[in-house]
């Protein structure tokens, strides 16, 4: 038994919700060539969250998708890939800041996915001080093979290219459609997200408070 919800989420936007252990999130590209930033917190304690080097340790892989569990900072599984129509993702850069905007291009005040997701995290009482490295979907980064330098490119997702993640805990989520346009071949575009919500999960959550 479960419920459905879909949310549409505008350029430079974010949008934070809760999870139980079994619901699972889609996000996709409707147009393609748009990243979505992505951070998660167990819902309940906000100080374990998301965890780029756990993850990526545990994987022992950059190239996360099908198949791949999201670890937390306390080795927990948090979200599993249950299916990836694109294929390539990036776990190891932050999320543009206004900071980042300034210092790598010299531009004041642009929108941004720390703020954004900030902003959304605001009623879960988490700052942008405590929001971790995002799994940035279809966020395309390439190594130069010899020197390891980092090259952004444009991502593969096409219109209608989608991800889906199974909650593995109960979670605080909060996704961004993000607001670099470097990172989204020169162009901001939206993000859509549907979350599947176990609801038998939650008939058992009411059950246990009563």
């Amino acid at each position: 038994m479960s419920g459905i919800e879909s949310f549409h989420l505008e350029p430079s936007t974010a949008r934070a919700f809760s999870l139980l252990s079994g619901g699972e999130l889609t996000v996709i590209d409707p147009l393609g060539k748009q990243v979505a930033d992505l951070v998660a917190f167990c819902g309940d304690d906000t100080n374990e969250w998301l965890s780029s080097g756990r993850t990526l340790d545990y994987a022992g892989t950059l190239r996360l998708t099908e198949g791949h569990i999201l670890y937390s900072n306390r080795s927990n599984p948090m979200l599993e890939i249950l299916s990836d129509s694109v294929g390539r993702h990036d776990f190891m850069f932050a999320p543009c800041s206004r900071e980042m905007f300034h210092r790598q291009y010299g531009e004041a005040n642009h929108p941004n996915c720390l703020d954004e997701l900030a902003f959304a995290l605001r009623e879960y009482g988490i700052s942008s001080d405590r929001i971790p490295t995002p799994f940035n979907i279809f966020m395309n980064v390439h190594i130069e093979p010899g020197t390891g330098d980092l090259e952004i490119r444009e991502p593969l997702s096409g219109p209608g290219s989608r991800i889906v993640f199974r909650a593995q805990m109960d979670l605080v989520l909060a996704v961004s459609a993000c607001s670099a346009e470097k990172t989204n071949a020169g162009a901001l575009g939206p993000i859509d997200l549907t979350l599947t919500r176990n609801m038998e999960c939650i008939r058992c959550k009411v059950e246990d408070n009563t």
